[in-house]
């Protein structure tokens, strides 16, 4: 494999915000952001800042400003998904967008088949430059076959691992799924529940073998009456949660794939007089909105969904600038995730 040339310092305006990126370590995104005085944390800017005097860089205004003229339409696809999950990832991606003088195109796929899926994305490739696919779509094969034919840059958000066609940005789902599981046994919980995500999506497959993998590691069988599936929504995990609580040897907690199923695990807990966590612990898994608007407050996994959006958004941008004779390369941008504690979890109770 080729090493990557390395950059040659150069004294001149000549120099590039690539360059400045690189010896800085971060994307260009970043350095015009610290260049303009947008949202960075301040040793970010010093560290660019230092960059631009080593290098002798000087912003071409009139190009930013052509730049900016240009609008780059960016669509964000979305079908049922996490309601908290969306406005988190839309939050991001506005923000970015606006920075970056970015169109950014939102577009409402209504549980299409795969022949609707191929032909909404006919339609859409001719009038965006990238496009942006949140779960459950990420993995969508109609949508990614019919973008990538027609030249369209397309990232993946939050899929279980890269695929052969498009880039993408996730966490590590199965190390997160174990440290989760982990967490709960590390409480004296034997007997847990788990929630089962969308079955087309890898991530709550790997999400659930870091579960199963946490498990063996501690000596302990998976019963299978002790995992329900779901879908991600708040219903679905309203009917896992009875089931669960239902069974003849009930779990003492339960880990739900997401927070919006662990939301609604504590709600079913408190209709049927349980207190948690005293009675029952229960996990979710994403770290959004929903897992601090119920109570007691979810202990989850924070997966970094805004970074995420500024992320994917830097990968299309360089995928929609790559010269024609320039290879097309694929990214996997694994970010980091974290176990986020809160009160929703405690010792199993005596019996």
């Amino acid at each position: 494999m080729d090493k990557p040339k390395k950059s040659v310092r150069r004294k001149t305006s000549g120099v590039t915000i690539d360059e400045v990126a690189a010896l800085a370590g971060v994307s260009p995104m970043t350095v015009s952001r610290a260049i303009n005085q947008g949202k960075v944390r301040d040793a970010t800017r010093e560290r660019v800042m230092r960059a631009v005097r080593e290098l002798g860089y000087t912003p071409n205004l009139a190009a930013s400003s052509l730049a900016a003229a240009q609008h780059t339409r960016i669509a964000l696809i979305y079908t049922n998904p996490s309601g908290a999950y969306l406005r988190e990832l839309l939050v991001g991606l506005l923000r970015v967008a606006s920075n970056a003088a970015i169109q950014l195109v939102v577009d409402y796929w209504d549980d299409l088949d795969p022949a609707a899926e191929r032909k909404a994305a006919r339609a859409l490739a001719g009038r965006v430059d990238g496009v942006i696919l949140p779960p459950p779509l990420c993995e969508s094969q109609p949508a990614v076959t019919e973008l990538v034919r027609a030249g369209i840059p397309v990232v993946a958000i939050a899929p279980g691992h890269l695929g052969n066609a498009i880039s993408c940005v996730r966490i590590d789902d199965l190390q997160a799924g174990k440290e989760l599981a982990e967490h709960l046994i590390q409480q004296g919980h034997s007997r847990i529940g788990f929630i089962r995500g969308r079955n087309d999506l890898s991530a709550s497959a790997r999400r659930y073998d870091g579960f199963v993998s946490a498990l063996q590691d501690a000596g302990l069988q998976v019963d299978p009456g002790l995992v329900q599936q779901g879908d991600y929504t708040y219903r679905s995990g309203l009917a896992a949660a009875e089931k669960l609580l239902s069974h003849r040897r009930p779990p003492t907690a339960i880990f739900a794939s997401n927070d919006d199923m662990g939301a609604a695990a504590i709600s079913v807990a408190h209709r049927r007089g349980l207190e948690v966590p005293r009675d029952l612990s229960v996990v979710g898994f994403d770290d959004t909105s929903a897992a601090t608007t119920v109570w007691p407050e979810l202990t989850t996994i924070h997966q970094p969904i805004a970074s995420m959006a500024d992320a994917a958004i830097d990968i299309l941008l360089r995928a929609i600038r790559r010269k024609p004779d320039e290879a097309r390369v694929l990214t996997d941008h694994v970010m980091p995730h974290r176990l986020v504690v809160r009160d929703s979890v405690a010792h199993p109770p005596k019996r």
